[in-house]
């Protein structure tokens, strides 16, 4: 049998590899063996196989060179009951388990229908179950809904010439977290430590109006959380625009927004408008977006010893932020849809 160099440098990497398969292995060293001019019954003694075995693979690779080198299995028919057991344990698991638990284990299923729990939990990955996993939502109940859902979209879609649009929402009550202990960083093998006693250290809101068209967001930071700090915010918002450009706003039906100072903010300033997003439906509001980012990015993991600490590094997340802004690519596709998954949870198994 002859090998080409690239071929025989190969087998000889398989061959000596602690990594691959041991049926690899021996595969290798059974074609380099052939290779050496070796007899059925020299590489029989040296490699443990059976002639027939040897037999099989010197003409899958002399028929497809290294790609007949890989195992087939060619499987079995399933059983004749396989398929009534299937549509038995889909079933079962779309009930509710007797002995009063919220849901069923595979292991637990499976004592009840007298199967493998491996059978049980290849039935779920093939219809695609989890049912130790669970989503919440929030539906909306705006009568409203698709005509406020339309304005919003086409804010987007196609915003107004001569016009900006933020999308604008407040995270309130972000807590300044300070550890007791020192963090212990990451090193190989071994995540970033923080120490389970935290001191708090205060709380602050973040207001944040993101430009739909450029992606880049205007913040400001605000001991309380009152209609007097939003209109200030407002304030700041329009100072920040061209005298002649009109500004829209997208936001939530927070009580705050619609008090008396703010219809009197906007009765000063008739180049403002507001756009509300149906009631539940603040996933409309793409700002929502970008607060789940500086919550994952800065203050989920975030160490702030003080509100002033707190609203620095929040400010210069956004100042960096900015730099390398783009829009957000949002879309929406299914219009009669009224309710959003907020987040999914796992309960073990």
């Amino acid at each position: 049998m002859l090998l080409s160099e690239a071929e025989r440098m190969e087998l000889e990497t398989r061959a000596r590899s602690r990594t691959l398969r041991a049926a690899d292995v021996m595969r290798a060293r059974l074609v380099l063996a052939l290779a050496e001019g070796l007899r059925y019954r020299e590489i029989s003694q040296r490699l443990g196989c059976t002639a027939p075995v040897i037999s099989l693979w010197r003409r899958r690779f002399t028929e497809q060179r290294l790609d007949g080198l890989f195992a087939r299995h060619q499987g079995k028919l399933p059983a004749p009951e396989s398929t009534g057991l299937e549509a038995r344990i889909l079933e079962a698991t779309r009930k509710p388990p007797p002995d009063g638990s919220t849901h069923w284990s595979t292991r637990k299923l499976a004592k009840q229908l007298g199967v493998a729990h491996m059978r049980v939990a290849r039935v779920w990955n093939r219809a695609g179950l989890k049912p130790h996993r669970f989503e919440r939502y929030m539906a909306s109940d705006d009568p409203d809904f698709e005509a406020k859902a339309a304005d919003v979209i086409g804010l987007y879609i196609n915003p107004p010439q001569h016009a900006v649009v933020f999308s604008l929402d407040e995270k309130t009550a972000i807590q300044a977290l300070d550890r007791r202990d020192p963090v212990l960083p990451l090193s190989p093998g071994r995540a970033e430590r923080h120490g389970f006693e935290y001191i708090r250290r205060g709380t602050l809101s973040l207001y944040a109006a993101l430009n739909t068209r450029t992606g880049q967001v205007l913040g400001q930071t605000a001991s309380h959380h009152t209609s007097a700090e939003f209109v200030a915010f407002l304030g700041s918002l329009v100072a920040s625009q061209p005298r002649e450009f009109e500004i829209h706003v997208i936001l939530d039906n927070l009580s705050t927004h619609k008090t008396k100072r703010v219809q009197e903010f906007l009765a000063d300033h008739p180049n403002v408008s507001f756009h509300f997003t149906p009631t539940y439906s603040s996933w409309l509001n793409q700002v929502e977006l970008w607060f789940a980012k500086i919550e994952r990015e800065l203050i989920h993991r975030g160490i702030f010893t003080s509100t002033t600490d707190l609203s620095r590094k929040l400010l210069h997340y956004i100042q960096a932020h900015n730099r390398t802004a783009r829009p957000i690519k949002w879309k929406y596709t299914d219009v009669g849809r009224r309710t959003h998954a907020k987040h999914s949870s796992g309960t073990g198994n």
